[in-house]
């Protein structure tokens, strides 16, 4: 029986297919490649081009499948705000589908939510009991996620996990991508020598996770989904370390051996201040741990960057 991943030809999606195919897994992607890329899919891998947001497309994709990794979505903040009407049809709306796809052949399914719910909360490090203030059209999506799957598993007992991702980085981000990650960013204009821009102070501090545990995070919340110990429940998928991101730019720039220029602009609206999050939960319950430092990871990145 294959594994079903939306949002597979992805940045995280993609290296979840790399993972499973390495553990021998069949694996099928349902993705509609706008922001994805048929190449980023391993040999062997199903791709089926189509729209998360629509029903019948995602009731074939699921068919006869062993469990859905549900990780589309559109995560571009600028998108959120021109496109709202497309955006909620694959953040909130592709998560209904996806959760009543596997409804009915009571699939388990794994989801990808996001540290954005927890918004402006201030009470450092973050736990997954902290009250949720979404700052942002993505981040209002994925909490209502979060509350259809907790539906799902109330009212059809269907076995699901929500991971709460928070700044992940890594391999085949796209720096280009308007929802890309500012570590992909800065890598890419720091390899180039041009310059490095910063939004606000750069006293700004965030949480990053490699893409290379959060596959791991993934494989780990699909056991607890499978035993059908949970129907909703939701980990932090981080580090609970921070760095600002002036420290972070500095970091990159200095790996490079590139003499970017570093450049203060105006803050972002709605840019969360403090983000650190706690991985006590996640790794009580899933026995998850984050192993690649951040050093290790930029050091990578970078010299990949560097070719």
């Amino acid at each position: 029986m294959p594994i079903l991943i939306t949002g597979g030809a992805g940045f995280i999606g993609s290296h979840l297919a790399d993972r499973l195919t390495a553990d021998g897994a069949a694996v099928r992607v349902l993705d509609d490649l706008s922001s994805g890329h048929a190449e980023n899919l391993p040999t062997g891998a199903e791709l089926l081009v189509g729209d998360v947001a629509d029903g019948e497309t995602v009731e074939r994709a699921s068919h006869g499948v062993e469990a859905i990794f549900h990780l589309a979505a559109i995560t571009s903040s600028t998108r959120a705000l021109t496109e709202r009407t497309r955006t909620r049809q694959v953040n909130a709306t592709g998560t209904a589908r996806v959760l009543e796809a596997a409804g009915c052949e009571t699939i388990p399914v794994v989801f990808a939510s996001s540290a954005a719910v927890y918004g402006d909360n201030t009470a450092l490090p973050l736990t997954e009991t902290a009250i949720p203030r979404p700052l942002s059209p993505y981040a209002i999506d994925k909490l209502a996620s979060e509350s259809y799957a907790q539906a799902a598993g109330r009212l059809r007992g269907l076995p699901n996990v929500g991971l709460r991702f928070f700044n992940v980085y890594g391999a085949r981000q796209n720096p280009h991508s308007p929802g890309s990650g500012v570590i992909s960013i800065f890598a890419d204009r720091a390899a180039r020598g041009d310059t490095v821009e910063i939004h606000g102070d750069g006293e700004q501090t965030r949480d990053f996770v490699h893409v290379d545990d959060v596959v791991d995070a993934l494989l780990r919340a699909w056991r607890l989904a499978r035993s059908g110990r949970s129907q909703g429940e939701v980990f932090n998928v981080c580090t609970g370390q921070a760095v600002s991101i002036a420290q972070l730019a500095r970091k990159i720039i200095g790996l490079t051996g590139r003499d970017s220029p570093l450049r203060y602009g105006p803050s972002r609206t709605s840019d969360v201040r403090q983000s650190i999050g706690d991985p006590t939960r996640a790794r009580d319950v899933l026995g998850f741990r984050a192993t690649t430092t951040l050093a290790d990871g930029l050091t990578n990145l970078v010299r990949q960057q560097l070719g």
